[in-house]
């Protein structure tokens, strides 16, 4: 289902079909610098973690990850969407992109997109957003959409130390 569309982009939501491109995006290199290791090694797992991870969120709560296509081609490009963590009190967003597709202001496009999403479709007045403190890329991209950075911290069940950042809507005229 088409969620959101940019002037390049498409954002649908995932499906089992997606597999390939899950499990090539969360074995890339930079996802498991930035985001850690899923340890999904096999369509099959990569499968079980859409069911159970983005589809199941989706079906839940109305938003999840997105699959982010160029418009032109319908190319998988990377994800962008919105998450409900355990260990954050507020939905936070959250990306990642292929590596031939980085540096392009997809992630920006899409995120712009999806912070409106968040406000028209679900009223937030805040969104959180966490990277990995060596993530330079990241930070300026969240803080050029407009996050300020609340803290260093260690969310629950994990071990390292993590940038959450803040993104407070402006109130409604």
């Amino acid at each position: 289902m088409i969620i959101l569309e940019t002037g390049r982009l498409r954002l649908r939501t995932m499906n089992l079909d997606d597999a390939q491109f899950y499990l090539d995006l969360t074995n890339d290199p930079a996802w498991i610098k930035n985001i850690g290791d899923k340890g999904l090694k096999t369509i099959e797992a990569a499968r079980e973690s859409l069911q159970n991870g983005p589809i199941a969120m989706q079906q839940k709560l109305g938003f999840s990850l997105y699959v982010v296509e160029q418009r032109v081609d319908s190319a998988p490009t990377g994800l962008c969407g919105l998450i409900k963590r355990d260990s954050l009190e507020d939905v936070d967003i959250g990306y990642a992109f292929l590596p031939q597709f980085r540096g392009q202001g997809y992630a920006r496009e899409a995120a712009a997109a999806v912070l409106q999403y968040g406000r028209e479709r679900f009223a937030f007045k805040k969104l959180a957003a966490i990277t990995s403190p060596a993530n330079h890329a990241s930070s300026r991209l969240l803080e050029e959409l407009g996050f300020t950075l609340e803290k260093l911290t260690v969310l629950k069940g994990e071990t390292r130390e993590t940038r959450l950042y803040g993104y407070h809507y402006p109130a409604a005229t």
